[in-house]
């Protein structure tokens, strides 16, 4: 049985809604930095697992804009929802009421293999698969998806999407022989990049994090039940306790037995993305035992070390470089002051009637506090610069507003290489630091100064400088990826022929 209702009869069957987001084309896109990846979340064990999913999803809203979805299981039967749009948009009460049973799996998406469609949208779930239906939820990317897609085609196998998610449910679905447990693990055990994984069937619910950990996951406790989640904001919203973080090649079986665990692959090494601290998730939230605001501040600490410079007021630009700018602030006694606010109703798209909003569209966003500002020597904190494009247009809305200087200090490296593991980042010529010298991008940005944190500053921010990796480590050894700052993936690259690449466009690439 699956729910019905006012959507449309989806390429996986069940129902499947439009937001309101959805109706309306977008014609600007004000993300300043790159785009987020997605959210995940499961519940086992716990009575209204919608309700619970719906929360969460709420509380990841932030990793993913585009589409969310909820299935759960009563033990028999399997129902879902999804559509494109903010949770808010996607689900109804009504939704939630026919989204019957005590485990579930959500996901909110930001589009990054395949295209902000609706055949996208996720949870995707299967018929049929070891005697039942299958639901699956992913966060990241896999870089050998093309490879194996077309090698399933070449069997038989017709994808409905263009999502590198689905590559794994007909692995799944294709397998033979064994249990639904060694099905997902062999077919785990084929793909390539980073991902964070949750399936649900009416039976359990399973839960798998690749075998850098480049993506996070963990597992909490919610009374009798369990949960698992991208980020731990997600067990703060619903009440639930933090138990663990996942471990990288981990594998979770959760039943009525319990939970079991397992390692399904063995990492050459760790390789969580820093982004995930510089940017990517809320600051309350922890991931491997590091809390987000507190790493942040100590980014902006150790950037204003340094990188000091004589100013009247530290600024933030909401929402992910508050804590860096609180940090520098503290650092050089420079006093801090919210001047710049965030207007938070706008959502990622919007309809712009004119080709001057269309202009002057990062002030829908984006306003500075004239009065902090005006007459006024100051420093903005930001994250990172990618295409340089807002940095330039924040600093001139500063001066416009009066400051007298506007020196940038940014709380990571420069950004000098793509991402090919979940962000949506932009080709590397349009990367602002892979073509033009710190001396350059403070002209191309029309900054008074520009200064990035190093390396070994952000490692040192994160716990992971020389004296953390302890006596006898390697030199450099760490637990993280900085691929986008230096080019050296931690696993192998693939070209869209699927071919297995050492180097790609200049880039290096690791063995896996």
């Amino acid at each position: 049985m699956f729910a019905a209702g006012g959507g449309v009869t989806g390429p996986f069957g069940g129902t499947e809604a439009f937001g309101v987001a959805a109706a309306a084309e977008p014609v600007l896109d004000l993300s300043r930095h790159w785009h987020e990846e997605c959210g995940v979340f499961g519940v086992w064990g716990c009575d209204n697992a919608a309700q619970l999913t719906y929360y969460a999803l709420y509380a990841l809203q932030h990793r993913g804009q585009e589409s969310a979805g909820i299935a759960t299981v009563d033990g028999t039967e399997m129902f879902h929802h999804r559509g494109l749009g903010l949770v808010a948009e996607v689900f109804a009460p009504e939704d939630l009421n026919r989204l019957a049973g005590t485990g579930g799996v959500g996901h909110v998406r930001y589009s990054t293999t395949g295209a902000n469609k609706l055949a996208n949208a996720q949870p995707m779930v299967l018929f049929d698969v070891y005697g039942g239906p299958l639901a699956l939820a992913h966060n990241g990317n896999l870089v050998n998806a093309m490879l194996l897609r077309r090698e399933l085609e070449e069997r038989g196998s017709i994808f409905q999407s263009t999502s590198d998610t689905e590559v794994v449910a007909h692995l799944i679905a294709r397998h033979r022989g064994g249990s639904l447990t060694d099905a997902i693990v062999d077919s785990l055990r084929r793909v390539q990049g980073a991902y964070a994984f949750v399936f649900l069937t009416p039976g359990r619910l399973v839960e798998a994090r690749d075998p850098q950990g480049l993506r996070p996951m963990a597992l909490g406790r919610f009374g009798d039940g369990w949960v698992v989640a991208s980020e731990t904001c997600a067990f703060d919203t619903i009440g639930a306790e933090f138990v663990r973080d996942i471990q990288p090649g981990e594998l979770l079986v959760i039943d009525g037995a319990g939970v079991r665990d397992m390692r399904f692959a063995r990492a050459a090494r760790k390789a969580l993305c820093t982004f995930e601290y510089i940017y990517f998730a809320r600051p309350d939230s922890d991931i491997d035992g590091r809390n987000v605001h507190v790493v942040r501040k100590a980014m902006g600490k150790r950037l204003a070390k340094e990188a000091p410079v004589e100013a009247d007021v530290v600024i933030g630009v909401p929402d992910s470089s508050i804590s860096a700018a609180v940090g520098y602030a503290e650092a050089t006694g420079i006093p801090y002051e919210m001047g710049l606010i965030k207007n938070k109703y706008i959502g990622r798209t919007f309809i712009q009637p004119s080709q001057v909003l269309r202009e002057r569209g990062v002030r829908l966003k984006l306003n500075p506090v004239r009065k902090v500002v005006e007459g006024r020597r100051v420093v903005m904190v930001d994250d990172s610069i990618v295409r340089g494009t807002t940095s330039r247009r924040i600093v001139q809305m500063l001066r416009d507003a009066g400051a007298v200087e506007v020196h940038v200090r940014i709380s990571s490296p420069p950004v000098r290489f793509p991402c090919y593991y979940g962000i949506d980042t932009s080709a590397r010529e349009e990367l602002l630091a892979a073509r033009l010298s710190v001396e350059e991008m403070t002209e191309a940005i029309g900054a008074d100064s520009l200064a990035f944190l190093s390396e070994a500053g952000m490692l040192e921010a994160l716990g992971a400088g020389p004296e953390a990796a302890g006596p006898g480590a390697p030199a450099g050894r760490h637990e993280f990826c900085n691929a986008c700052f230096h080019g050296e993936y931690p696993t192998r690259l693939y070209d869209d022929l699927g071919k297995g690449m050492m180097e790609m466009a200049g880039h290096r690439g690791g063995g896996s």
